[in-house]
């Protein structure tokens, strides 16, 4: 039974977690607190994959103070040898006495196994304290390790009627400053930014995190069926990029790869990317949020093939009119049962405009 203290440390461990908001890729984002008659001895937070966890960092903090202690952990401790030994040994060694933590670890090299090893040590441990807010802090992870596919975020910059450009093309700007910048945050978060070749000819757009303070960039992903991209576009440089075809231009694909790019053929039955293929190579590559920045057509492609789980909608005070472009090109629904459905999560104003988070109803 978990006292009203237990929450209090939980969401300490939350809180430092949520530093790793940026980095951790492709691990989650973990903290750990240490408290020892209701004082807290250690804190500490994975920063970055290949880095010390949480608990490590932790019981660093705490040193001898750790004996006897309650460990708070956003994520059950690991049991495995990766690229760090096991926290749940860590745990052990250091003589913690119980071990609290928000939800079981999805992967499956652990997936209970921490718990187990640390309970047959003698340490009591308690699991499922804050679940809700640990999971959504990692949704991308979890997606990853349970289905086999990022957690696909759609940001769409709308006006109130619903439009995203006039009926030429012309969109800049639609929302305004913060909004914005508001989006390099999505960014910054995301594991990989995705987009279609048609916004690259239309924007030329670099779809790298600006404004902010980052010391990761996202891998910058381009749906180019017939492998249009210009060797001169902005979105090239840096070489983190990724571009999804159905073309076997030999010639273009050695262009683009003597360029940096790394280009995947994917090809479905009608000439297209394989966008389902897509996302499971993209999770192989170790992405776990993966944010949508494009047009109608490649939204509307993504929602109706339900790969969708979430939408970022920024909209903007402003009315464009019945012949400005619509945000999805979802084709005519015949019957009601063909629409899709959303769940509301958030509604916020930011600057000038309003930023609405909705989930998909199966999600």
């Amino acid at each position: 039974m978990y006292s009203p203290q237990d929450s209090v440390w939980m969401a300490q461990a939350l809180h430092l977690a949520e530093r790793g908001l940026y980095t951790t890729s492709p691990n989650p984002r973990v903290g750990c607190v240490l408290v020892h008659d209701g004082v807290v001895v250690g804190e500490g937070w994975h920063q970055r994959a290949g880095e010390p966890h949480a608990e490590v960092l932790a019981l660093r903090d705490a040193g001898d103070k750790a004996r006897g202690a309650t460990a708070y952990v956003t994520l059950e401790p690991c049991s495995h040898h990766g690229k760090t030994p096991p926290c749940a040994d860590a745990l052990i060694a250091a003589g913690v006495a119980r071990v609290v933590t928000a939800v079981q670890d999805p992967n499956l090299q652990v997936a209970g196994q921490g718990i187990a090893k640390l309970r047959a040590a003698g340490i009591d441990v308690e699991c499922g304290l804050m679940e809700a807010a640990a999971r959504e802090l990692n949704i991308g992870f979890f997606a990853r390790m349970t289905r086999g596919t990022p957690w696909l975020r759609g940001k769409i910059a709308m006006s109130l009627d619903g439009r995203t450009a006039l009926s030429n093309g012309k969109s800049i700007w639609i929302t305004g400053e913060a909004a914005r910048l508001d989006v390099q945050h999505w960014r910054a978060r995301s594991c990989a930014v995705l987009t279609g070749i048609g916004t690259v000819l239309a924007d030329d757009a670099r779809l790298n995190v600006r404004d902010i303070e980052t010391g990761r960039q996202p891998l910058r992903v381009v749906l180019d069926s017939k492998l249009r991209m210009p060797l001169t576009a902005r979105v090239l440089p840096g070489k983190n990029v990724l571009i999804y075809t159905a073309a076997r231009d030999q010639q273009k694909i050695a262009a683009l790869e003597n360029a940096g790019v790394t280009v995947s053929v994917l090809q479905d039955g009608n000439g297209q990317v394989d966008l389902h293929a897509m996302l499971h190579d993209l999770a192989r590559r170790g992405c776990n949020e993966v944010l949508v920045e494009a047009g109608s057509i490649l939204n509307g492609a993504l929602l109706r093939a339900r790969l969708v789980d979430e939408l970022l909608l920024y909209v903007a005070p402003q009315l464009l009119g019945d012949m400005a472009r619509g945000m999805a090109q979802l084709g005519e629904l015949t019957s009601l049962d063909q629409r899709i459905n959303l769940k509301w999560q958030d509604v916020r104003q930011v600057g000038n405009d309003l930023r609405i988070t909705v989930k998909m109803e199966n999600v």
